[in-house]
């Protein structure tokens, strides 16, 4: 790698520590914010209905998300026009999308009584349709933010793009929090969080313009026959939301069908407690993906390689760190978290924790098909494989109990490793005799010797 590419890495990954950090931070913060200026029957039946237009980030179908891989491929083969073709054909699908679902979610809204609101106390069905509205406004916005930020990722300003976004989310947070702290009800909460996002859209769309100055946002390069290309692909990305779905909430289901409701407790707050260490793992698919894309579309197979080796290590080296730290540490803070309502079970802990394990390797090689939007079997191979041990998480749990509830989610992670490596391989033209032992092989400044140079460089320089 190049001293750009090393910058651009090293500030993504700074990006997204930021990006991590703010949306963790607001999930803190927002929670007694609320209690303390509203009454919790009032937050409870607010979190309730906020959730429902969650459900319309579904609504571009994955355009989005094939749109950012195209645009990066493009600029990193010299083909700009291209690029554009891409940009204006799903910036007018996203668009044309939105608004037949936002017209579609207004007449529902104005036609159709809502019976399951109808048992609220502290939100009117009125208010509660207000809310709807405005929020799901807010979520079909959020649309085109994608697409927005695939500018900056692909001339190589990914680092520059995830800040803003970051930024903007933060401010429409801060936004919305004020008619809270000021006694104001739903209604104006809702309806500033929408504004608050649409001048966050306008604010994306007009620093695109500006720093990025071959995007236009007319139609003369848009083509119908771009969207029938990318339909297979987006379509395709849709299906990573539903394995994640009967990953997390079916498997939480299936224990409680299989073992009851006080074993889902400890089954979910030990899971909860093992995937703090996907996070980290996420922040290193997400930095290397822009550069993937480009350099697979300047086919740059050398570079594809060093990335995908790299990564995987690096992601592999940081899983063992926080599973290792996990292990010591997790039953304490499990303990903690839960006001010692839950017992800690160590060994349920570990099993749970080599499931991480296993996910990491997998899930960071994945990061090759998916930034090259080659992810279609991939796609079918996660639903299958998460289906698949739905079943076996019931008959391991009737005849196990939770520890056989935990070791069944191992056969997704198996599946998914014995497919994506060597798909991951031959889309890198990369081979296992080469790639093993680069997982082994630490950088200079992470081996002893590299250590010892960097203690050395801290010592005080001795004064005469």
């Amino acid at each position: 790698m190049d001293a750009n590419i090393k910058r651009r890495l090293t500030l993504g990954a700074a990006s997204n520590l930021i990006g991590k950090f703010s949306g963790s931070l607001i999930q803190l913060v927002q929670v007694p914010i609320f209690l303390h200026f509203w009454s919790v029957p009032l937050f409870g039946e607010w979190m309730i209905v906020s959730a429902i237009p969650t459900y319309l980030s579904f609504s571009n179908m994955g355009f989005g998300s094939v749109a950012y891989n195209e645009m990066t491929m493009a600029i990193g083969a010299g083909d700009q026009e291209r690029a554009l073709r891409v940009f204006q054909s799903c910036w007018w699908l996203i668009v044309s999308i939105c608004i037949g679902v936002g017209a579609t979610l207004g007449l529902i809204l104005y036609l159709l009584p809502i019976d399951a609101l109808e048992h609220f106390h502290a939100i009117s069905v009125p208010e509660a349709k207000l809310v709807l509205l405005f929020l799901g406004f807010s979520v079909l916005l959020g649309q085109l933010e994608q697409l927005l930020g695939s500018a900056y990722t692909c001339v190589g300003r990914y680092p520059y793009g995830a800040f803003l976004k970051n930024m903007l989310s933060l401010a429409a947070f801060v936004a919305t929090m004020i008619p809270v702290c000021l006694h104001y009800g739903v209604r104006e909460t809702a309806a500033t969080a929408a504004l608050a996002n649409a001048f966050g859209t306008l604010y994306l769309c007009i620093s695109v313009r500006l720093d990025v100055p071959w995007i236009e946002y007319g139609w003369k390069y848009a083509r119908f026959a771009e969207i029938r290309r990318l339909t297979a692909p987006a379509i395709a990305f849709m299906a990573f939301p539903l394995g994640n779905a009967m990953n997390l909430q079916g498997s939480i289901l299936t224990v409680g069908y299989a073992l009851g409701s006080s074993a889902v407790v400890v089954f979910g707050t030990a899971r909860t407690v093992s995937r703090v260490a996907l996070q980290v793992m996420q922040m290193v698919n997400l930095t290397v993906w822009p550069e993937l894309s480009s350099a697979y579309g300047a086919r740059n197979w050398h570079l594809v390689r060093t990335l995908h080796r790299s990564s995987c290590q690096l992601a592999l080296i940081l899983a063992i760190l926080m599973v290792t730290t996990m292990v010591t540490v997790g039953p304490w803070f499990l303990n903690l978290w839960t006001d010692g309502h839950v017992a800690p079970n160590r060994p349920l802990l570990a099993l749970l924790l080599l499931v991480v394990v296993l996910n990491t390797l997998w899930s960071t090689s994945s990061t090759v098909a998916m930034a090259t939007n080659k992810h279609h079997t991939l796609a079918f191979y996660y639903v299958l494989a998460t289906g698949f041990t739905l079943a076996f998480t019931y008959i391991f749990a009737r005849y196990f109990g939770l520890y056989g509830a935990a070791a069944s989610l191992l056969i997704a992670e198996v599946i998914m490793n014995s497919y994506v490596l060597p798909n991951s391989l031959r889309i890198s033209h990369d081979s296992f005799s080469d790639f093993l032992p680069s997982l082994l092989h630490l950088p200079g400044s992470m081996q002893f010797r590299g250590l010892l140079r960097l203690l050395n460089g801290l010592r005080p320089s001795r004064t005469r």
